[in-house]
């Protein structure tokens, strides 16, 4: 399984996929901010502000999630290690009946290795402070809880890794978006 970016031929297929997630956790534990559903304005609204990146088996859209260098809006960055150079983990959806069988870990792998790339010295992300929240699966991943914040009612946890020492970033040009990265295939540097 390999994490490719996401093109506007995905968009129907990531708002039905991102929905699935929504309802099974609806269902699983009830109404909360994870219930709504997607929409194709909001898909297309991600791709223009970050990459969208997307999972396959055999043709099947199977897992999808967002990086973005921008801080998101629920991201108090106090709660964070001081770093140059955030990477922001967002809208991570598995397939429902994907769910554990790895896919998730396997994704978040391949997120490691585009972090290096990129290059990021942090990979920061939010959860839902409920049962919900992604919360274990990250910190199995790997993540360590920074802090905890409530954010217009929604409660959240804030997780982080580190992902390259700070001398590499240090000498590192500034500024590579995730539209560079993944049109060049690499970091432009000057």
């Amino acid at each position: 399984m390999t994490l490719i970016p996401a093109t506007t031929g995905d968009v129907l297929e990531i708002v039905a996929l991102r929905t699935a997630v929504a309802e099974k956790l609806t269902l699983d534990h009830g109404q909360g901010p994870w219930s709504s559903a997607s929409s194709e304005k909001r898909v297309l609204f991600d791709m223009r502000n970050s990459t969208v990146f997307v999972a396959r088996q055999r043709g099947k859209l199977i897992a999808s999630l967002l990086l973005t260098t921008k801080k998101p809006w629920a991201i108090d960055r106090s709660y964070f290690s001081a770093c140059k150079r955030p990477l922001y983990l967002l809208s991570m959806a598995v397939a429902p009946d994907q769910q554990r069988k790895g896919i998730g870990r396997k994704c978040m792998t391949e997120v490691a290795a585009l972090c290096r790339k990129w290059p990021a010295d942090a990979l920061c992300l939010d959860a839902y402070d409920a049962s919900a929240g992604a919360g274990t699966f990250y910190s199995k991943c790997g993540f360590r809880e920074v802090g905890r914040a409530t954010y217009r009612g929604c409660p959240l946890v804030y997780f982080e890794r580190m992902t390259i020492p700070a001398i590499a970033v240090a000498r590192c040009d500034e500024g590579v978006s995730a539209k560079q990265f993944c049109s060049s295939g690499s970091p432009d540097r000057r």
